[in-house]
């Protein structure tokens, strides 16, 4: 005979820092929820809370913790416990004690993710941002097989030189288009676009691989990288602790506009604070007006942009042109300098992203919430 034993599992209640927002309930939010099968940790918690983001902190997540969450499986329990006098989501998990010579199939032992891997597992190790003519030092296609001209899976193709240092399995590339900061129009990076996986057969000056799969059409010239390390799956969002603003240069599938479950790329990473799970606000970036009644010139600073050189140039009392040279840039989140007579209007919140992968300028995000379609020159603030 079975006896089943329910035991209640607290996460640890270190502190977290997320931001000054208070996590609240949904209207007509469950008691509990038994977790499923196609589950994710985002939606789950947005059938409690309004806003899904501040999950780790009704869970009561440390810092380490957002880096390795502890794993929550299909038949688990999560209840809301209200005791505290705030909400705290926790889990019951059941556990089988067995009698001498009873037999019980296995449970299904997946994790739930938190977000749906099967929408960003292509994007998790492909595209590659990489600086300009990083791929030109990168092993390249030398010749295919009996002169093809189309590689395809299965085809041996031979490269100008691989050790066996350097690995076994390798991304194919090829570079593609740059990826252009909206406001500053610097180049942040290049994506190279992924063409498929090749595993080397024999090293040396030159060597020899096969193509396990293509994603596009492969040819000579095209160039190899590491498959590199295992990507990140596990992510518990969660607001980032400084103030980050960007814009979204990016949505990935050529498209014009987009809705939830799409990717994004942004003009933020690693070098402005930006880390796997940040989860930031999307808004309707707010268009540039020209001002129906202008201020007089007299009512404005006399002020004009040397743009050529990025010099700010002023007017002294005797009216004569002061160029500022030592003039700091303005950091990266800070607006664009608007010409006199134009007015931007405020940006509008329309959704929320989460960070999945980042590179040193430019990030990868799933959009979770959209109330209305996202574009490109979008914004993106912390929430």
């Amino acid at each position: 005979m079975f006896r089943n034993i329910i035991t209640l599992l607290m996460f640890c209640c270190l502190s977290f820092h997320l931001s000054a927002q208070e996590a609240e309930l949904k209207k007509n939010h469950p008691e509990r929820h038994v977790v499923v099968k196609g589950d994710t940790l985002w939606g789950i918690s947005a059938k409690f809370l309004k806003d899904p983001w501040l999950w780790p902190k009704v869970w009561k997540l440390n810092r380490s913790q957002i880096k390795n969450p502890h794993l929550i499986y299909p038949g688990d329990v999560v209840v809301l416990d209200l005791s505290s006098g705030k909400p705290e989501l926790k889990l019951l998990r059941e556990t089988i004690t067995l009698q001498p010579g009873a037999v019980v199939e296995p449970l299904e032992r997946d994790a739930i993710p938190t977000i749906p891997l099967n929408v960003i597992a292509p994007f998790l190790s492909q595209p590659l941002v990489i600086e300009k003519d990083q791929l030109a030092k990168s092993p390249r296609i030398i010749a295919g097989q009996d002169d093809r001209v189309v590689l395809s899976p299965g085809t041996r193709i031979y490269i100008n030189q691989i050790e066996e240092s350097d690995g076994l399995d390798w991304f194919v590339y090829r570079q593609g288009e740059n990826l252009v900061d909206p406001d500053t129009k610097e180049v942040l990076g290049i994506e190279a676009t992924y063409l498929g996986n090749a595993r080397i057969s024999k090293y040396g000056a030159p060597a020899s691989a096969n193509i396990t799969k293509a994603k596009e059409e492969i040819f000579v010239k095209d160039r190899l990288v590491p498959s590199g390390e295992e990507a990140i799956t596990n992510f518990v969002p969660h607001a980032p602790e400084a103030d980050i603003r960007g814009r979204i240069i990016k949505i990935l599938g050529g498209l014009a506009e987009t809705g939830a479950q799409s990717i994004v790329a942004i003009n933020r990473g690693t070098a402005d604070g930006i880390e796997v799970g940040h989860v930031l606000a999307i808004n309707r970036y707010g268009r540039i007006i020209k001002d129906p009644e202008p201020a007089s010139s007299s009512d404005t600073p006399a002020k004009t942009k040397l743009k050529e050189l990025n010099f700010d140039v002023t007017r002294d009392t005797e009216g004569k042109p002061v160029v500022n040279f030592e003039k700091e840039a303005k950091p990266a989140n800070s607006e664009p300098e608007l010409e006199p007579g134009m007015i931007k209007l405020p940006d509008e919140r329309i959704g929320l992203l989460m960070v999945f992968r980042v590179f040193d300028r430019v990030s990868y995000g799933l959009v979770m919430q959209a109330t209305q379609p996202v574009q490109a020159q979008d914004s993106i603030q912390t929430p």
